[in-house]
């Protein structure tokens, strides 16, 4: 036991926990918590300018070292309702984030006091447990048990209210050492299960795998590919998650859905055997519809989360653990298979050629160098240019759906999209969350002129804290979904779709960044280059053709 002021103790708690990277808003009702991370100088602080863009920056912070995300809200009331969407966004991609949350003094709580709201409840739905400190020696308590929870099973974002009258006091506490938390690994199942899985595959005429965020989070990419290759079985990928297997792979198909391509939808579409690993089949895929994920297929699903299994669609054979661990322990039962003598060969030889074609169009599109420029030739350039090693980050707006299939991704995680919640202003924050959690790698973030304007105060939060991010800003000058679908579905009848922006390169040199302007065929290209060279946060302006955008919800609209 050890006597210490209430905002060390946190600060300690922290430590133990495994923290080195804070982000935060700073106010009143955590001051003490500030002092203390003043004299930690093996936590390095990153201070935002919109709590909603810190929870997005350890929300990826998160997903790319596999450790909570830590963002500290400096205020109550005001400042933890700006944190909803960031929340929202974290809990429908089970994000690991813990949330540090002021509260009024509990002397006052329940009279209406200045800035107080029902934080409770209105965490409850976006965050997988929200906790509420009572006595100030449990503060160290509270916030170790969030990390375990945030990061346990599914992971998700947690919040820890704390009164700002227990950071006021001196406790005797007792703080386990720096990593005292312990490791957590979900595991496989038993070999009769895994062998009947060998046989319904070995049975089946046109068998697919397809892999979802399980396989990220439990880093199996290696297994999958493992089976993948032995079996001689195409990859499909879950929406969002187009980086489980490196693009150039000779089995990745890509995404399905909406948000993915024809190829890979119709190889789930005709298959008659989907190896489901770790995804939920949701509806960013699959659209709960029998359209892609046809009642003709049988579906063996693998999921860490017992509630996922079977949810949307009935399976042939349901499987509670770790996706990778299956998926490697099935590679370790089958025998290798040579690719010219596969059961489904016939149907791989047409999956290649058809993948081929997908790419040779994709690059006829980008090569007639229209001006404004075609998404694509943006995409293309990108491919050319970025290193193997490059993390991108995405928006859901139109640009950024016909991104996330065709970016150079190579490395896991190397994508890292507002997924699920589809939420625009999500990708420059969460690349400087990105970029934090790992400095050595490239880390280009996209997104519309829309998006791009509800965040560009994080400008200053990159030069600040030397946040290196290039960010590529596709200005069509609309709210390009709803453009597309007053296009498409309103008969032209545009009303409120029109952005008029400022030039966000020009912007971002006044804030002491770098900027470059791109009109034209190759000038992306030149620019990412030259960004790379100078090492400072950089913002690219394309102006991107505002007639190549495309509807996505055709499933929710009907023509007039």
């Amino acid at each position: 036991m050890a006597k210490m002021k209430c905002g060390v103790a946190a600060v300690e708690a922290l430590r133990a926990a495994g923290v080195s990277r804070v982000f935060g808003l700073m106010g009143s009702s955590t001051l003490e918590i500030y002092d203390a991370l003043y004299d930690a100088k093996d936590m390095l602080y990153i201070g935002v300018r919109h709590e909603n863009c810190g929870v997005h920056m350890a929300d990826a912070y998160g997903r790319v070292t596999q450790t909570p995300g830590l963002f500290i809200c400096g205020q109550a009331g005001p400042g933890v309702a700006n944190m909803m969407l960031g929340l929202t966004a974290a809990k429908l991609a089970y994000s690991p984030v813990v949330v540090i949350a002021g509260l009024p003094s509990t002397a006052d709580l329940g009279k209406d006091t200045f800035q107080e709201i029902d934080q409770h409840t209105l965490f409850l739905p976006v965050t997988k447990r929200v906790m509420t400190v009572t006595r100030p020696e449990r503060i160290p308590e509270f916030l170790l048990e969030a990390f375990r929870v945030a990061n346990a099973g599914r992971r998700g974002p947690v919040v820890v209210q704390i009164p700002r009258d227990l950071l006021n006091h001196d406790v005797d506490v007792s703080i386990p050492a720096r990593g005292g938390q312990p490791e957590i690994a979900a595991g496989t199942v038993e070999r009769a299960t895994l062998e009947r899985v060998k046989a319904m595959i070995l049975e089946a005429k046109a068998p697919v795998i397809h892999a979802g965020a399980g396989i990220k989070w439990g880093r199996g990419t290696a297994a999958l590919i493992k089976l993948a290759e032995k079996l001689q079985l195409p990859i499909t990928n879950s929406a969002g998650h187009t980086d489980i297997v490196p693009v150039d792979h000779p089995l990745n198909a890509g995404g399905v859905g909406p948000r993915g391509n024809p190829v890979a939808t119709g190889l789930v579409r005709d298959s008659d055997l989907i190896l489901a690993l770790g995804t939920r089949l949701g509806f960013n895929t699959a659209r709960f519809s029998d359209e892609i994920v046809t009642p003709r297929a049988k579906i063996v699903q693998v999921d860490i989360d017992p509630l996922a299994v079977g949810r949307y669609y009935p399976v042939a054979l349901g499987i509670v653990g770790d996706a990778g661990a299956v998926a490697g322990a099935i590679a370790d039962l089958v025998d290798a298979v040579p690719a010219g003598r596969a059961p489904w060969r016939a149907r791989n030889e047409k999956f290649a050629k058809d993948r081929q074609q997908l790419w040779q169009g994709r690059e006829e599109i980008a090569g007639r160098g229209s001006k404004p420029l075609h998404p694509e030739t943006i995409y293309s350039e990108l491919r050319k240019v970025a290193p193997r090693n490059a993390l991108f980050t995405i928006d859901a707006g139109t640009t950024c759906l016909q991104a996330t299939d065709s970016l150079p991704c190579h490395t896991v995680p190397s994508l890292i999209a507002p997924l699920d919640c589809g939420n625009i202003g999500f990708s420059y924050a969460a690349g400087l969350g990105a970029k934090v959690a790992a400095p050595e790698r490239t880390v280009i973030s996209l997104m519309g002129d829309g998006g791009f304007g509800m965040t560009m105060g994080e400008m200053n939060t990159a030069v600040q804290s030397q946040i290196n991010t290039i960010a590529v800003v596709m200005d069509n000058g609309t709210w390009g979904a709803e453009i597309a679908y007053q296009r498409d579905f309103y008969k032209g009848r545009y009303i409120g779709g029109h952005v008029l922006s400022p030039r966000f390169d020009e912007v971002m040199k006044l804030c002491g960044g770098t900027g470059y302007f791109v009109t034209g065929p190759g000038e992306t290209a030149d620019a990412v280059n030259q960004a790379m060279k100078d090492g400072k946060p950089a913002v690219i302006h394309a102006k991107v053709d505002p007639g190549a955008i495309l509807s996505f919800r055709t499933d929710a609209l009907q023509k007039r």
